[in-house]
């Protein structure tokens, strides 16, 4: 009498805790339903052993690596295993054999559940079933192509290394793996995405980090429900503490050297599959203006920039609001001879100073993005030629005044010079906001926006560290690393902010 199969409905509706059968025709009929219409899935239907027993192979072609799955599973288990059918008394022990000493993978792992066998094959691994068995041989043969490791186009350095993550997870955790060489660093992994099931990895050093810290990042991944991840953006703004807030909370990076430095100082990795780009959790508003590069040049040449890269924070995001307040409402500030040139400039201008800026920060922004996203070669072009025939013709026909048109080309540049891009995005929103209160209500209108702006920053926290750390809450120690970066043999503790477990970085060879 032929075994009865399940109904198909039921079969697509809670497979994933249906158990693979004994009848191998019935675990063929299972997977053909839960995979019928892919024309890439391929099954091989083959005999093993001189007493032919069934089994099949299944596999995702492009997924699978092909000459792995021929070299390292059909030859030997098709050829050598007919040895072995003398000493061999059932399938179950035939089906061991063949796991332990026939298949030559570096990876092989048994499962029983439709649910976990389909997540496995559909992340590139191999099927093998076996007739008269209740489990099914789970071989480790992903294969795909992927994006080899080139330098990062993101963030670029003069010194330091030169290499960025790619899309493929598992070279990314070799790179911090690579970089620390410890028993205490933990990578920990998940799924998340109904459809996707996208691989998610933790990375932290549990000597260092903050347990509370560690628990928190698990606990925020897990509440994630969502058809799928693409990237490691979809993530950030699932586990932010405020995702109202024009200001990034966490960090990220495609950096694996920068990664690997935000880790020794106790903080958590969250690599995702498919994105080039580490996110780095907690994060304070003072690591958006340190460059990796900061730490590879001698120190007081990184703290000269440091503060340089600060008064470009301040030009970028008060410049043009404190020219439309002067020149607005508090003439007598500006110098004399200063007011009588931007006045003999402004005379055939018909617009106000507000209206003046907001048309030039516009059109630069709009330059600016056509820039981006137009191909390299056309974009740089546009971005550059555009900007000066556009500030030039404006000038010319009598729109704009040519000091407007610096204050502006000043203040774009001065954002390029912040390292964290999303940091730069937030101010140029911000820039726009003050503006109007500059053109309302002079000074007064900037002060109540940007104290505004800090009572906002210094209620934000990032997994229960204070933003504005180390600034407010002040820690006098860690100052000297925030604002200039003291040099690497005075840099005895590590930043108390984020842990306080292990604190002591080197010993002081100083005396």
């Amino acid at each position: 009498m032929p075994h009865k199969l399940p109904d198909a409905q039921y079969v697509k509706e809670n497979y994933q805790y249906i158990t693979l059968s004994k009848e191998l025709e019935e675990n063929i009929y299972v997977f053909q339903v839960l995979l019928k219409g892919n024309n890439d899935i391929v099954f091989r239907q083959i005999r093993i052993g001189d007493k032919k027993v069934k089994a099949f192979l299944i596999y995702i072609d492009g997924m699978a690596d092909k000459s792995l799955i021929t070299r390292n599973i059909l030859e030997p288990i098709m050829i050598e295993t007919r040895k072995l059918n003398k000493f061999i008394y059932n399938n179950q022990q035939f089906f061991d054999y063949i796991k332990e000493y026939f298949i030559t993978t570096s990876e092989v792992n048994t499962k029983d559940k439709f649910g976990d066998v389909v997540d496995d094959l559909l992340c590139g691994e191999t099927i093998l079933l076996i007739d008269g068995v209740e489990k099914a041989l789970i071989i480790s043969t992903k294969g795909w192509e992927g994006r080899n490791v080139t330098e990062s186009t993101t963030e670029s350095y003069v010194r330091g290394p030169k290499e960025a993550f790619v899309e493929t997870l598992r070279i990314n955790t070799s790179m911090l793996r690579r970089r620390i060489k410890h028993p205490d660093f933990v990578i920990e992994n998940m799924k998340i995405g109904k459809y996707s099931k996208t691989d998610v990895s933790i990375a932290y050093i549990k000597s260092i980090a903050d347990e509370k810290i560690v628990q928190e990042v698990k606990k925020r991944l897990k509440k994630v429900q969502i058809d799928g991840v693409i990237d490691s953006g979809y993530l950030e703004e699932f586990i932010e503490d405020n995702p109202f807030s024009p200001f990034p909370q966490i960090a990220h990076s495609e950096k694996p050297d920068k990664v690997t430095a935000e880790i020794l100082e106790g903080k958590v990795a969250i690599l995702v599959d498919g994105s080039p780009f580490a996110l780095m959790v907690p994060a304070v508003f003072v690591q958006f203006f340190q460059a990796a590069e900061d730490y590879y040049e001698r120190y007081f040449l990184s703290s000269a920039l440091r503060i340089l890269r600060i008064a470009a924070m301040f030009i970028a995001l008060l410049f043009p609001s404190i020219y439309i307040a002067e020149t607005t409402f508090h003439q007598e500030m500006i110098p004399t001879q200063l007011a009588i040139s931007i006045a003999a400039q402004r005379e055939g201008v018909p617009f106000p100073a507000l209206l003046e800026a907001l048309f030039m920060e516009i059109t630069f922004e709009i330059l600016r993005e056509a820039g981006i996203r137009l191909p390299m070669q056309v974009g740089q072009a546009v971005s550059i030629v555009g900007g000066l025939v556009v500030g030039q013709a404006a000038v010319q026909a009598g729109l704009v005044s040519p000091a407007m048109v610096i204050v502006v080309a000043m203040t774009g540049i001065a954002s390029f010079s912040i390292p964290a891009y999303n940091v730069a995005i937030t101010f140029r929103l911000l820039r726009f906001i003050i503006m109007i209160a500059a053109g309302t209500l002079g000074f007064f209108g900037i002060i109540m926006v940007v104290m505004m702006i800090l009572a906002h920053m210094a209620s934000l926290e990032s997994f229960g560290v204070p933003y504005l750390s180390p600034l407010i809450p002040s820690r006098t120690q860690e100052l000297s690393d925030a604002l200039i970066r003291i040099p690497w043999w005075a840099k005895i503790v590590r930043p108390r902010t984020v842990q306080g477990k292990n604190i002591v970085r080197q010993e002081d060879t100083r005396g």
